[in-house]
Parts: C-alpha cells; sequence; structure tokens
C-alpha cells in the first residue's frame, strides 16, 4: 500500500467533516476528485474505509485505523511546516553563543533576557564548553555568535563591532601604585595578578601590555567572578586588570584605586564574530543592536 500525506489528511478530513462535499471544501479540491482519490485509495488497501450508507458518512473499523495514524503522523508534520515558515519569514531560529570574553556576562545576559522577549521563538544558548578557540566551532555551524576582541581573517565570517572598552588596572587604595597617573609593564613585576582562568593570549594584561614589554608578575592567580577579583584586591591580595565596564559599578570603592594602562590608556574593542549570511536574518540584526544599546548603557 502506497500510503501518502494527502490520503491521510482526506481520511482526517472526511471524518471530521461528515461527508465529501464538506471534506473536499475544507481539502480546496473538487468532489469528484475526492470521490476518486478515496476509490484509488480503497483499492490500494483492498478493503473499505468508510461506512456510505451511514449519515453522517463515517469510518470503517479498517478507516479508524488509517485515522489514528493520520492523527499521529498529520501534527508532526505540520508542526515542522510551521517550524519552516518560520525561519523563511526569519521568526524561527536559533542563537548560539561563544565567549572568548571572561567579564562578557555582565552584559550579554540582560542582552538575552530583552531578546527572549522580542523573540520569543529563537533558540538562545551560551556553549560554555567553545569558549576559547571557538572559531573553527562557528565554521562548523556549531555556534552562531563569538564575543571576542580578536579577530582574525576567515572566509565567510565578519566581525561586527560591539563597543570600545579600557583594559583598567585597579589596586589596594593604599597601594604605591595608587598614587601614580598611569601602569606601566614594569609596574607587575612583583605582584601577584589576580586574572580570570582563561589562556594568557586571551587576556588583555598579557597580550597587549605585559608579553609585548617581556614583563612576568610574581604569580597570577585565577578566580572565576569579577566581584570576588575585586574584592581580593581591594583586601591587598594582588592587583587585577578588568574592562572599564566591568569597573564601573566599583567605581566609587574607597578600598581600591583605578589606573589605565599605559599614558595615553590601553583602548580595545569588542567584536560580535558572526557568518556573512546570517548577517541577513532579521533577528541576528536585532540583537547586535540590542547589544550595542546595551553597552551604552553600561559606559554610561
Amino acid at each position: 500500500m502506497n500510503l501518502e500525506l494527502r490520503h491521510l489528511r482526506t481520511v482526517r478530513a472526511i471524518h471530521e467533516q461528515g461527508g465529501l462535499a464538506r471534506a473536499a471544501e475544507t481539502l480546496n479540491i473538487t468532489q469528484s476528485a475526492l470521490s476518486h482519490q478515496v476509490k484509488a485509495l480503497e483499492d490500494q488497501a483492498g478493503v473499505e474505509l468508510f461506512v456510505r450508507r451511514a449519515k453522517p458518512m463515517r469510518l470503517s473499523a479498517a478507516g479508524m485505523r488509517l485515522l489514528r495514524l493520520a492523527e499521529q503522523v498529520l501534527p508532526v508534520i505540520e508542526a515542522a511546516e510551521a517550524e519552516f515558515r518560520g525561519i523563511e519569514a526569519g521568526r524561527v531560529g536559533r542563537l548560539y553563543f561563544a565567549l572568548e570574553c571572561h567579564a562578557c556576562y555582565d552584559w550579554l545576559l540582560p542582552v538575552m533576557d530583552q531578546f527572549r522577549r522580542a523573540w520569543p521563538e529563537i533558540e538562545l544558548d551560551i556553549r560554555a564548553r567553545l569558549a576559547f578557540g571557538a572559531f573553527p566551532a562557528l565554521g562548523r555551524e556549531e555556534v552562531d555568535v563569538v564575543v571576542t576582541s580578536d579577530p582574525v581573517d576567515l572566509p565567510g565570517i565578519t566581525f561586527q563591532p560591539l563597543f570600545d572598552y579600557a583594559p583598567t588596572l585597579i589596586v589596594p587604595a593604599g597601594h604605591k601604585l595608587a598614587r601614580k597617573p598611569y601602569a606601566e609593564p614594569e609596574d607587575f613585576q612583583g605582584e601577584t595578578l589576580i586574572a580570570y582562568p582563561v589562556e594568557r593570549e586571551k587576556l588583555d594584561v598579557f597580550s597587549q601590555f605585559l608579553t609585548p614589554a617581556g614583563i612576568e608578575p610574581a604569580a597570577v592567580r585565577q578566580v572565576e567572578l569579577t566581584d570576588i577579583a575585586v574584592m581580593l584586591v581591594a583586601s591587598g591580595r594582588g592587583v587585577a586588570v578588568l574592562p572599564d565596564w566591568v569597573l564601573r559599578r566599583h567605581a566609587a570603592n574607597p578600598e581600591i584605586a583605578l589606573l589605565p594602562l599605559g599614558p595615553g590608556g590601553l583602548m580595545r574593542r569588542l567584536y560580535a564574530a558572526v557568518r556573512e549570511g546570517d548577517l541577513r536574518l532579521p533577528y541576528t540584526a536585532h540583537f547586535l543592536r540590542l547589544a550595542r544599546t546595551e553597552a551604552l548603557r553600561l559606559m554610561r
């Protein structure tokens, strides 16, 4: 028996409408075409599927078995078709993130909350296991957005600027460096540097400041949370370099002092790396706008 989806839709429509005329109207075909379709289906099945002498027309026992199949299969097919229409219209999809920026949770989570309200059918997730070295995963479509401060030349990948930030040194208020107008690489000699638990080449203080100068701190202590890093600095356990947007909420803390890195300060830019084709998706564009707006709010 060669069953097609139209056969299942026919059985369901006749059952629901109680006759060929109303079912044909529901299916948008002529009654004659529907009658021929039913006859061909019964010939394939080798049994009667409908009790025609009943008013309204009803299914036979074999027809009821086919109806149960239709009720199992058709909702799944229809849900998939609706999803495909949503994808085509840009209403349904996903945004999977990988962050090469440990402190970015501070602004990304509020952005995701706003985004969910505007695009409830878009699946959002942060792929923590792909936090670093995420560009191959972006090419393989395992993630859709990589937040990074280190753009590279990759075919098919575009880097959308989000906002600029300044890595900033924080020291205890009574520290000798607190009296300086800015920090120099040599100031880190003999100091314990409190840093996020990521590779050195992904930390601005190393890649942009200490490593080019050939300077190594006395020790590096890793912590997960920004607030813990600030607390350790305030208690004299070391110094830290954090993005200025993170430190704005700590600027009034009398137990710490903030210094720019270098006489002009070290400026960096954060990017969202996305596949070029994804920029045409309305929800991806909306996420980028939200991220920039949230950044401006944080910088105020």
